[in-house]
C-alpha cells in the first residue's frame, strides 16, 4: 500500500491548521518538578456514546491512578479532539497533534476506518496507536507492529449470533446493521459463521444513521412481508433506538418475534431513554462479561458521581463495559510509562515532536519501547484479566441477557464452550454446546415464554392447492355445489393435514383451491401442480403427491404419511385346496374328458404301456393309469413352482421399478419374462399424460385376464393398492415390494418452517396412531389381505398336503379296483386260492410303492 500518497491527499487540511490548532488550555502541561509527561492524544467523537463514556473514564483513571502511586516520576497528559466520527478528521486530527504536541501514544475509539489509517500512521513514525471498540476485521499485529487494539472481533460477534439462533432452531434469520464502516463488516462474518450450521441468512437490510422514520418503517414492512420473525439487529445505540420505537409501532416487537442484539447495542441498553427500553422488552443481547467485584463497584460510584457534577449529557448513562477497559487501558499505558523511564529514560526523553512540511515525517525512537513495555502488561483490574494477545485485548467471555423490566444474565458464551449455564459461571469446562437448554428461562417480545417459531404468517390465509382426481375419491375428494359453488375437499389427505396442523402451538389459517381449469378438470400433471409452489402461486399442496428425488429442487416435502413402496397386486389362489391339481382345467376340458373316456383311455394306455410289458387285466390298467396321473401331476407341480420361483427373481433382480414411466413399459418388460403376464399401474410420475385409474378398472382387468384384453397383475404405490383391496378384499392379494417410493408427502416452498413442524406433528401421529385411526376410517382394514413378502422370500413351496386329493383319488381308485377284481373272482375262489391271489397282489403293491415313494421323495427334497 502507498501510504505517502494515502497521506498527502490530505493536503488541503493544512488550510484548516489554524481553524483546528489546539487551544492552549487543552495542550496545557503539568509541569511539576522531576516529572516526565507522557503526552497522549485521543481521537474520539465527542458527541457519540462511546466517545462520551471512554473521555470520561480516561478522566478518572489517571486520577486513580496516580492517587495511589504519586510516587511515579512521569505522568499521563491527555489532548483530547473531536473527529465528528469521520475518518479523515481522525487523520488530520493526528497529524495536528504529532505537530505541535509532543506525543508518545495515540488513542482512537469506535471509528474502524479511521484506526486503519492511523494504523499506517504509527507504523510510519513509530509510536504506539490504540484502537477502542474498533467494529470490523482485526487488523494484524505483524503487519502493524505499533497498533494494539481493545474490544470484540467481528468473528466472535457473529459465532455468537449463529450459536443462539442455532440453539432455537431457527432455520432463516434477517440481519439489520448501520450502513458504515464500523458495522457493516459484521454482514461476511454472519454468513461465513452460519454457513457452518443450518441457519440461512434469508435477508439483510443496511440503515444509514440519516435514515428518517418512513425509510425505517418501509424496510421493516418489508421483512414483514417475508414472514419472518427473527432478526439479528448491530448498529449504533442511537440508531438502534430509533429502529426500535418503530419496530414497536408496527407491532413487530410482539408474541412471536425475536429480536437479537450484538453488544454494540446490548451494552448501552441501560443508557436508553426509558420509552426506547419499553419497545425492546424481550430482546435477547450479548455483552463482554466483566466478573462482578469491589475494585469495579466502587469506580461506578466515582464514576457516577463525577457525571452528575461535572456533566449533564452523562447523567443519564450507566457505567459499561467500554468505561471499563478505558480504564484498564490507561493503567497499562501508565505502567508502560514508568517502566520505559526507568530503563530507557534517554529514549523517553529525546524530542519526539515531529516537523512537519508535508515532505517529510521525523519518526520516535521510543515508541517501539513504549509498545513492548505495554505488551508485558499483566494485571487484574476492574476486567479481572488485563492482557494483550499479539497485540489484541478481546473478552474471553459474553454474557447473555434477556431485556425485561430490566436486564438480567441467562447464560454466557465464549468460543471454545458455547452456551454455557449461569450455575457453572465459576466452571466451564464443558463440551462445546448449543442447545439451548442450557439458558434461563426467556421472556420473548409479547411477555411469553413459548420460543417463536422463526417465522410469522401475520394473519395471512394460506392458499393450498390440491388436486381433482376422480380415481381414488378415498385419498381427496373436491366437490363443488352447483348452487352456492362453494368447494368441498375431504379424503384421508385432507383429515391429515388438518389433524397436523390442529397439533400445533401457533395458529395456522388456509383455503384449499382445486388445480381446475375452466371445464372443472384438473389443470395439469402433477407435476405441473408442484410447480405453481415454486412459482408461488399456491403456498402448499395437499393430496396423494409423491415424494421423489426429482422434485427436491423446486419444493420441500414433509415427512411421508403413507406406507413407502410399490406393491404387486394378483388373483388369489386358493392354496389350502387338497384339489389344487384339478384348477388349471376349466369346466369345459372337464366336460369333454367326460365325453371321451374311451379315446382318453386309449391316449393314456398309449403313453403307459407303450413300451411297457402288456397288462391283460382292465382293472390293473386303471390301476397303473391313476399312479402314472398322480407322478405327472406331480412333475408338472414341480415345474411350475420352479418357474415362478425363477420368475419372481427376475421380477426383483431385474429392477422393473426403474421402468416404470408408464403402463407400456410395464407391459413390455413383463411381456419379456412371460407372454401371458401383463400389468399396469397408476403411478404418479412427472411426464405421466394419463387419466387416473381407479379401483373398478383395476378389478374389471384383473377379472379379465391378460389373454382377454385385461392384465395379470396390478403394480402401483401402496396407499392405491390398499384401497383396491378393501374393496375387493376377496379376490385379490398384494405382494410388498421394497421401498423404491417415498410415499405421500404435503408439499412447501423450499425452506419453509411449516415442513419441519408438520413433519413433526405427522410423526406424533403415528407415534400415538391417530394417524392409523385415519388410515382405518377411509381404507378400511386391509391386514388380511397382503401378503408380507421379504425380499429373500420365495413363493408358496409343495407340500404333502398340496397332493391331498391325488393321493386320496389314487388310493381309492386302487382299492376299488382290488374289490372288484376280488368280487369277480369269488365264485372260483377257495380259500387257499383267495390267500395265494392276496398274497400275488400284495406282493405287487409292495414291489410297486417303494419304487413311488422313492420318486415322491425325491421331488419332494427337490422341490423344498
Amino acid at each position: 500500500m502507498d501510504f505517502t500518497r494515502k497521506i498527502w491527499t490530505f493536503v488541503f487540511v493544512a488550510g484548516l491548521f489554524s481553524l483546528v490548532q489546539p487551544s492552549p488550555a487543552n495542550l496545557t502541561s503539568i509541569n511539576e518538578p522531576g516529572i516526565e509527561m507522557i503526552h497522549v492524544g485521543l481521537i474520539v467523537d465527542t458527541q457519540s456514546w462511546v466517545g462520551k463514556v471512554v473521555d470520561s473514564c480516561i478522566s478518572v483513571a489517571i486520577s486513580d491512578f496516580y492517587g495511589r502511586n504519586s510516587h511515579y516520576r512521569t505522568k499521563l497528559v491527555v489532548h483530547t479532539r473531536n473527529s465528528e466520527g469521520d475518518p479523515f478528521l481522525v487523520l488530520s486530527q493526528a497529524l495536528v497533534l504529532l505537530e505541535s504536541v509532543k506525543l508518545h501514544a495515540i488513542i482512537e475509539a469506535e471509528n474502524s476506518a479511521g484506526a486503519k489509517t492511523l494504523a499506517e500512521l504509527g507504523s510510519r513514525v513509530k509510536i504506539p496507536v490504540i484502537s477502542l471498540f474498533k467494529a470490523g476485521p482485526a487488523l494484524s499485529f505483524s503487519e502493524y507492529p505499533y497498533l494494539l487494539q481493545i474490544g470484540e472481533d467481528e468473528s466472535s460477534r457473529a459465532k455468537a449470533v449463529a450459536t443462539i439462533v442455532e440453539s432455537f432452531s431457527w432455520r432463516s434469520v434477517a440481519l439489520i446493521y448501520e450502513d458504515n464502516d464500523s458495522a457493516r463488516q459484521i454482514l461476511s462474518n454472519v454468513i461465513t459463521s452460519f454457513e457452518e450450521t443450518n441457519v440461512l441468512l434469508a435477508q439483510h437490510i443496511a440503515l444509514l444513521a440519516s435514515s428518517t422514520d418512513e425509510e425505517i418503517i418501509q424496510q421493516l414492512k418489508m421483512l414483514m412481508s417475508m414472514r419472518m420473525s427473527v432478526y439479528v439487529v448491530h448498529m449504533s445505540p442511537i440508531l438502534a433506538s430509533r429502529l426500535f420505537t418503530n419496530a414497536k409501532r408496527l407491532g413487530m416487537v410482539s408474541q412471536g418475534y425475536a429480536w437479537i442484539t450484538t453488544d454494540m447495542i446490548t451494552n448501552f441498553i441501560n443508557s436508553m431513554d426509558p420509552s426506547v427500553i419499553e419497545s425492546m422488552q424481550g430482546v435477547v443481547g450479548f455483552k463482554p462479561h466483566i466478573p462482578a467485584s469491589k475494585e469495579l463497584n466502587n469506580f461506578a460510584i466515582r464514576w457516577r458521581s463525577k457525571n452528575l457534577n461535572e456533566d449533564q449529557s452523562l447523567q443519564e448513562m450507566e457505567l459499561n463495559v467500554y468505561g471499563i477497559w478505558t480504564y484498564d487501558m490507561v493503567q497499562a499505558l501508565a505502567i508502560a510509562a514508568e517502566s520505559a523511564m526507568a530503563q530507557h529514560p534517554d529514549i523517553l526523553r529525546q524530542e519526539t515532536r515531529l516537523n512537519m512540511n508535508f515532505t517529510t515525517i521525523r519518526s520516535s525512537q521510543s515508541g517501539l519501547v513504549f509498545v513492548e513495555e505495554i505488551l508485558q502488561s499483566r494485571f487484574k483490574g476492574l476486567s479481572r484479566g488485563f492482557q494483550l494477545t499479539r497485540g489484541r485485548l478481546i473478552p474471553k467471555e459474553f454474557e447473555i441477557v434477556n431485556v425485561y423490566r430490566g436486564e438480567r444474565i441467562i447464560g454466557y458464551w465464549n468460543p471454545e464452550n458455547g452456551i454455557t449455564s449461569v450455575l457453572n459461571e465459576e466452571n466451564h469446562s464443558t463440551m462445546n454446546s448449543t442447545s439451548s437448554n442450557k439458558l434461563e428461562s426467556i421472556i420473548w417480545p409479547g411477555g411469553t415464554m413459548n420460543v417463536p417459531k422463526g417465522w410469522n404468517l401475520h394473519g395471512r390465509r394460506l392458499r393450498i392447492g390440491v388436486p381433482v382426481n376422480n380415481g381414488f375419491r378415498e385419498l381427496i375428494t373436491v366437490i363443488r355445489d352447483p348452487q352456492t359453488y362453494n368447494t368441498t375437499v375431504t379424503g384421508f389427505c385432507v383429515d391429515v393435514f388438518k389433524e397436523a396442523i390442529k397439533t400445533l402451538d401457533y395458529e395456522v389459517h388456509y383455503e384449499f383451491i382445486p388445480f381446475v381449469d375452466a371445464n372443472g378438470r384438473m389443470a395439469g400433471t402433477y407435476h405441473d401442480l408442484i410447480l405453481e409452489v415454486f412459482h408461488k402461486n399456491f403456498d402448499a399442496v395437499v393430496g396423494d403427491v409423491t415424494i421423489m428425488a426429482s422434485r427436491f429442487p423446486y419444493v420441500d416435502f414433509t415427512q411421508p404419511f403413507t406406507d413407502l413402496g410399490i406393491g404387486i397386486v394378483v388373483r388369489k389362489i386358493n392354496k389350502s385346496s387338497m384339489w389344487v391339481f384339478l384348477q388349471p382345467l376349466s369346466g369345459v376340458p372337464r366336460l369333454a374328458i367326460r365325453a371321451n373316456r374311451n379315446d382318453l383311455l386309449v391316449l393314456f394306455s398309449t403313453l403307459v404301456f407303450a413300451y411297457k410289458e402288456k397288462l391283460l387285466s382292465n382293472l390293473s390298467k386303471f390301476v397303473v393309469i391313476i399312479w402314472v396321473f398322480a407322478v405327472l401331476v406331480i412333475t408338472s407341480s414341480y415345474t411350475a413352482t420352479l418357474a415362478s420361483m425363477l420368475t419372481v427373481q427376475q421380477i426383483r433382480g431385474g429392477s422393473w421399478s426403474k421402468s416404470l414411466r408408464g403402463p407400456t413399459k410395464i407391459f413390455k418388460k413383463f411381456r419379456g419374462l412371460n407372454e401371458n403376464f401383463r400389468a399396469f399401474s397408476n403411478l404418479n410420475f412427472e411426464n405421466q399424460g394419463l387419466k387416473p385409474y381407479t379401483p373398478e378398472d383395476y378389478d374389471n382387468a384383473l377379472r379379465r385376464g391378460s389373454k382377454n384384453g385385461g392384465v395379470s397383475a396390478i403394480i402401483d404405490e401402496m396407499p392405491y393398492l390398499k384401497l383396491f383391496l378393501a374393496k375387493y378384499p376377496a379376490d385379490y392379494t398384494m405382494i410388498k415390494s421394497k421401498a423404491t417410493s417415498g410415499g405421500f408427502g404435503f408439499v412447501f416452498p423450499k425452506g419453509s418452517p411449516l415442513v419441519h413442524d408438520i413433519s413433526s406433528a405427522i410423526v406424533r401421529l403415528r407415534e400415538e396412531e391417530k394417524l392409523q385411526m385415519m388410515e382405518n376410517k377411509w381404507f378400511r382394514s386391509v391386514e388380511s389381505t397382503i401378503t408380507n413378502y421379504e425380499p429373500t422370500s420365495n413363493p408358496s413351496r409343495l407340500y404333502l398336503h398340496s397332493f391331498g386329493g391325488l393321493f386320496l383319488v389314487t388310493g381309492l381308485s386302487s382299492t376299488s379296483a382290488l374289490l372288484v377284481c376280488l368280487y369277480q373272482k369269488r365264485r372260483a375262489m377257495t380259500i387257499s386260492n383267495f390267500i395265494f391271489y392276496l398274497s400275488y397282489t400284495m406282493g405287487s403293491v409292495n414291489t410297486l410303492l417303494p419304487k413311488f415313494k422313492d420318486i415322491l421323495g425325491h421331488l419332494t427334497r427337490i422341490v423344498k
